[in-house]
């Protein structure tokens, strides 16, 4: 598969933006001190680890899309992020439609995000 800039019409800059302003605000109010303040330098990456991971087939089957980004107290930590998609954005991203309105609310981040640190992980989970 030939990657384009413009090859998904959900998973694309525009979300991963998104996605990172929404972290990034979630981390200001998380309980966790290990990873309150947490901040992105270089953010999420609109390429999945595997391009195939991003077809509407591959996320109906597994519910996921496995990326990287950047976060930390400095901005900088390597951390493989895995976005795992509700019904309501299951049903957008099968209708190839923006899925940005599905990012939970920043306030309630203890509920959407996972980090493991010993790993490297983030986990976050759409609506």
């Amino acid at each position: 598969m030939e990657w384009t800039d413009d090859h998904n019409e959900s998973f694309n800059p525009a979300f991963c933006n998104a996605l990172e302003a929404a972290m990034v605000e979630a981390f200001t109010c998380t309980r966790h001190f290990k990873i309150k303040g947490f901040w992105s330098d270089g953010g999420i990456s609109y390429r999945p680890r595997v391009d195939a991971m991003i077809t509407k087939k591959s996320v109906n089957d597994t519910r996921k899309i496995e990326t990287y980004a950047e976060f930390g107290k400095d901005g900088e930590g390597d951390f493989y992020l895995t976005i795992y998609f509700g019904k309501y954005a299951l049903r957008r991203y099968a209708r190839g439609t923006r899925i940005i309105d599905c990012i939970p609310d920043p306030s309630e981040c203890d509920e959407w995000i996972k980090v493991d640190l010993h790993n490297q992980i983030i986990d976050v989970w759409l609506k």
